[in-house]
């Protein structure tokens, strides 16, 4: 089978490329290739009741499949240079920002319409984030919401089907280097194409590493995030919440110099797993029917770590900490922080009667015996100052569960236009390490295909 495009991984970076390449030029032949199920066959078995916990299915439908890892999110697009990764580093500013609106309307023509674009611009409460020594980025976020989003994705499959051949449940084993192109190689058959885009998100991370280790495709180490998700009452941040929805707050703490951050917060959402390479993490999920919400706000928040040489297994040393709170909690663990800071383990009866009731059933155990000190210090120091600005973040009940770890995959090398040290061989989205977020995948995607599209 010959194609003019092969892109692997039907994430957002390649399905807006493969959006962008149907409508600029309709007549290449194009395929993407999923390692797993196609979006209405994407089922996660755990139901709390019959299955409680991961059972390790082959293709993990909540991160592999039609949609990638952002397909039950909560839908969330910032449109923004300051986070969610450095594409603006290598496509300019203005362009990236260019990017992120395009994708921003076709999500709201493909099912998003009448969802709010908040902003940051013009909030008094950035100045009085900086009066207690945090940090308010700036940014527009759309949330579409999990259920508006997977609206989304069904409408730009349905769009995309008869115009791209979709090979799902079909692993790439291997990209090889051919006279005319690259060949794409599966279990059962091979394929070649004249222009290859790699989109494997971050849960194609390893398989990202064999990949350029075996092309010399040249690379460097990126960071990996690691702490915990804070659920609590969704009156203590709904002053912020009802006019950001989303805010990302950073903190410098004061024993370390380490970087603090909110992440993925979700108001009136819910705390969710989710497996990572056979890694059991936490999440967050909201979403925009009413009848979804719940009386919790969750977020997530966590410390920054680079290593210098001679390390450079960032993600391995993500995974070791979460493979540790998997062995003392079969999974995730959550504890009250009243009972971290005293220096207790959590138990049932505590969490029972907390005046909060938690979203996700998670095995009550003790962080302190999971993250390394200087991490679970800097998670409390922030907390801590999160009270000022947001009262009662701090309070006993507050629940945290561990650990939640945001793998980057390396850094790979490539030019302007997002191409490797191989002509017409891409590497766009969060398997790239140069994307961190749906909007900038998803902006990626986009600009490659006309990249392609022009030549």
């Amino acid at each position: 089978m010959n194609y003019d495009v092969i892109i692997i991984g039907a994430g957002p970076g390649g399905i807006f490329s493969a959006y962008e390449l149907a409508m600029l030029k309709p007549n290449l032949k194009v395929a993407v290739f999923e390692t797993g199920h196609a979006l209405h066959k994407r089922h996660c078995p755990i139901d709390g009741e019959t299955v409680k916990s991961c059972i390790g299915c082959k293709s993990c439908s909540i991160m592999s499949g039609f949609g990638g890892a952002g397909a039950f999110s909560d839908g969330k697009y910032n449109i923004t240079n300051d986070f969610g990764g450095t594409l603006h580093e290598i496509v300019g500013k203005k362009r990236a920002l260019e990017l992120m609106h395009y994708v921003d309307e076709i999500n709201l023509r493909y099912g998003g319409a009448g969802t709010k674009l908040y902003s940051t611009a013009g909030t008094k409460f950035k100045k009085e984030c900086i009066q207690h020594d945090l940090h308010l980025l700036d940014a527009s976020v759309r949330h579409l919401g999990t259920d508006i989003n997977y609206v989304v994705l069904e409408n730009l499959y349905a769009h995309l089907k008869n115009k791209v051949d979709f090979y799902f449940d079909t692993p790439v084993e291997s990209v090889a280097i051919t006279d005319g192109g690259y060949e794409i190689v599966c279990k059962d058959a091979s394929y070649t194409c004249e222009q290859c885009i790699i989109s494997v998100g971050r849960s194609g991370s390893k398989w990202m590493e064999r990949v350029c280790k075996e092309l010399k495709i040249p690379t460097k180490s990126n960071r990996v995030d690691i702490g915990v998700r804070v659920e609590l009452p969704a009156d203590v941040f709904a002053h912020i919440t009802d006019e950001l929805y989303e805010s990302k707050i950073v903190y410098c703490t004061k024993g370390y110099g380490d970087r603090v951050r909110t992440f993925c917060m979700n108001p009136r959402g819910a705390v969710v797993n989710e497996n990572t390479n056979g890694i059991i993490t936490v999440n967050g999920h909201s979403y925009e029917d009413p009848a979804k919400q719940t009386e919790n706000t969750n977020f997530a928040l966590l410390v920054a770590k680079h290593f210098s040489e001679p390390f450079k297994d960032s993600n391995g040393y993500g995974e070791s900490i979460a493979r540790l709170s998997n062995m003392l909690g079969g999974g995730v663990i959550v504890q009250r922080f009243g009972d971290l800071i005293r220096g207790r383990r959590s138990n049932q009866n505590r969490i029972d009667e907390a005046f909060i009731t938690p979203t996700l059933k998670a095995t009550p155990g003790d962080l302190s015996l999971v993250l390394p000190k200087r991490i679970l210090d800097g998670i409390i120091e922030m907390i801590y100052a999160l009270d000022k600005v947001a009262p009662g973040t701090a309070n006993d009940d507050t629940l945290l569960y561990g650990v939640e770890v945001k793998f980057y995959n390396m850094e790979v090398e490539v030019n302007e236009d997002l191409e490797s040290c191989y002509k017409g061989l891409y590497v766009i989205g969060d398997g790239s390490g140069i994307t961190h977020s749906l909007s900038h995948a998803s902006a990626s995607g986009v600009h490659v295909a006309r990249k392609i599209a022009a030549r």
